[in-house]
């Protein structure tokens, strides 16, 4: 994030003595990306972060692709993703390249004997139903359904949900993931024209500090192998931290979206970037609003990426039968666009009340067995007119 932010308690100077009340040291954790020239927080633990007592078993995640090199539209149910009590088994990975994976996850249970650290990637676990904290070594985040929460890359952390009716949309992306840059000026303060601000982002609030010893199980997932190591101290034994790299939230309804007088492109509900894809956020919004102006969006052709969309909630005006949960995904190459009478139905109509996710990719993305299992095979049909069938 491009604003920075302590919690607790920290030394007056980085890199020296800072002793605890009761005697001996805290003990300091550079905690920063791109070697040491990226974003960075210096972390104060109670125990050293180093001291590993066991290494157990591995599994190995690697998605494989059940259908690649393809040029068909796909519509998933997302909602018919099987449920699972465990968070991380629930996690169902439906599209992948190179840069990022895209999962489903229905999971109905909390975090309780373990905790997980993706080494891999940065994640954008977006909450489309279900309450409950993110709890991370460097403080807790309050979520609802709506909310992004974006957790870097090596944040060790537990989901606690409040009941067992949940669900998320999750990017893992392979580089980091910011703000866009041209919203932000020369010293990464968010301008004017940004559809969102730095009061809109919920960075950690509470700390909570665990000074415990014993055996700690941190399942880590590094280069797709989930491994298994005991510590033999509290992961969340940090009195204090500050910096710029830490886990956040902020929630699609704080998108502030950009309108004009004719439709604009898809560029102005961006939210997030990273290497090779981008993160949109569609809110409800006024239409475009000259006096002949089209709403629905042209027809076009995504030459240089493929379109993904995850639909959360509302009528999404340039589709038929759409709920909650579906996801659609538009290859590069191929041009689409409106169905069949959305267009007409949209002309004269002055707001809309949809809310989706999007991920443009700029290279093409393979589909898990998963996905296919919950596609439709007749949606690469559904533009043809009833007399061109």
């Amino acid at each position: 994030m491009p604003f920075y932010t302590k919690l607790g308690k920290i030394p007056h100077k980085r890199h020296t003595t800072f002793k605890k009340e009761e005697g001996g040291y805290y003990y300091e954790q550079l905690f920063g990306t791109e070697g040491f020239s990226g974003t960075a927080s210096l972390i104060y633990h109670v125990h050293r972060p180093t001291m590993v007592k066991e290494i157990g078993n591995t599994i190995d995640l690697t998605p494989h692709a059940a259908l690649e090199k393809s040029v068909r539209s796909q519509m998933l149910s997302g909602f018919n993703v099987r449920s699972e009590e465990d968070f991380l088994n629930s996690r169902k990975i439906v599209m992948f390249n190179d840069d990022l994976n895209i999962a489903l996850a229905a999971p109905q249970n909390s975090m309780e004997d373990y905790f997980y650290k993706n080494a891999d990637a940065d994640e954008m676990l977006f909450v489309h139903e279900g309450t409950g904290t993110l709890k991370t070594m460097l403080g807790n985040i309050p979520f609802g359904p709506g909310d992004y929460l974006i957790v870097p890359r090596g944040i060790i952390y537990q989901i606690h949900f409040d009941g067992t009716e949940n669900r998320m949309f999750i990017v893992e992306s392979f580089s980091p993931m910011y703000t866009p840059k041209r919203y932000r000026n020369e010293f990464g303060q968010l301008m004017e024209h940004s559809p969102f601000c730095e009061r809109d982002f919920r960075a950690p609030s509470e700390l909570e500090t665990h000074n415990a010893k014993g055996d700690f199980l941190i399942k880590i997932k590094k280069q797709n192998v989930l491994h298994h190591l005991t510590y033999a101290s509290h992961p969340f034994d940090v009195v204090g931290w500050d910096g710029y790299n830490f886990p956040y939230a902020i929630n699609i309804k704080d998108f502030e979206p950009i309108t004009g007088r004719v439709h604009l492109p898809p560029p102005i509900h961006q939210q997030f970037e990273a290497h090779n894809f981008v993160i949109c956020s569609f809110v409800p919004r006024m239409y475009d609003y000259h006096p002949e102006a089209v709403p629905a969006p042209y027809n076009h052709s995504n030459i240089d990426s493929d379109e993904l969309l995850y639909y959360v909630d509302g009528d999404f005006m340039s589709r038929n039968h759409i709920e909650k949960g579906f996801i659609s995904l538009h290859p590069m190459g191929i041009p689409h666009g409106p169905h069949p009478g959305a267009m007409e139905r949209s002309i004269g109509k002055t707001e809309t009340g949809e809310t989706a996710v999007m991920v443009d990719t700029f290279k093409p993305l393979k589909l898990t067995q998963t996905a296919l299992d919950i596609s439709d095979p007749d949606y690469v049909y559904s533009w043809l007119e009833e007399e061109d069938k």
